[in-house]
């Protein structure tokens, strides 16, 4: 029988940080006084019908960890689009939990990253295009910068093209090599856009990575890419 997405095991094994649900936020809390620097971590959607709350997958919970371990509040949200029309709502309601973690006493309000996963990188876009002071930095693992096959979606949604606004905001991106080939071109398209736009990417490569590779391949590689990826985001923050 194939493991539920939910119950699959993170490539690294990191003790949990102690953790409080606010509606729809999860906050993975260090250890020590605050203010601490915050990355909201935005997963993917679509989701499947009748999925676990992503901030349940052991996945989200690893990377929740991860960033505990290291001084930051690791905030992770929740939602649902159940049709691709409702990207525009979405959008707003994942804002308002983004200052929801930025009012939190235990939180830096202006040292935030946002970091998102496969589907949730259409979300980027909103941030590509308008950068507050207090963003520090956006990652993008896996991520969907160009919609899907047969997708008819808002314009605000197209990351490629929301480079072009100027905005300046430092990123960092992680290929698997192995993805599926809409998030493939997508990222070959976002990478372009980006050198013609002068929006340097650290790109962090896991060449011989699927989808998902945090918690489907478990080998150096992925464990090394993640770690990567963390300290790339401890970089932008300054909290490494």
């Amino acid at each position: 029988m194939t493991t539920p997405v939910a119950q699959r095991p993170f490539v690294l094994s990191t003790p949990a940080a102690p953790v409080e649900r606010h509606g729809n936020v999860d906050l993975h809390l260090p250890a020590g006084a605050g203010p601490a620097p915050a990355v909201v971590l935005v997963h993917g959607a679509p989701l499947p019908p009748g999925v676990p709350d992503p901030r349940d997958w052991m996945l989200y919970r690893g990377y929740g960890a991860l960033l505990a371990e290291r001084g930051l509040v690791a905030a992770l949200v929740s939602y649902q689009v159940a049709d691709l029309s409702a990207l525009p709502a979405t959008a707003d309601d994942i804002a308002g939990m983004i200052e929801q973690v930025r009012a939190d006493p235990r939180v830096d309000p202006d040292r935030v990253v946002l970091w998102f996963f496969s589907g949730g990188g259409l979300f980027s876009a909103d941030w590509l295009r308008v950068a507050p002071p207090w963003l520090r930095g956006i990652a993008l693992t896996y991520p969907l910068l160009i919609p899907l096959p047969g997708w008819e979606i808002d314009a605000r949604f197209l990351p490629v093209e929301a480079l072009g606004s100027g905005a300046g905001v430092p990123l960092v991106l992680t290929r698997a090599g192995r993805d599926i080939p809409p998030v493939l071109a997508g990222i070959e398209a976002f990478l372009a856009a980006a050198t013609t736009h002068g929006r340097p990417v650290r790109v962090i490569e896991v060449p011989d990575g699927q989808h998902s590779f945090d918690i489907l391949d478990h080998t150096p590689q992925s464990e090394a890419a993640v770690l990567a990826a963390r300290d790339a985001v401890l970089d932008l923050l300054d909290a490494g």
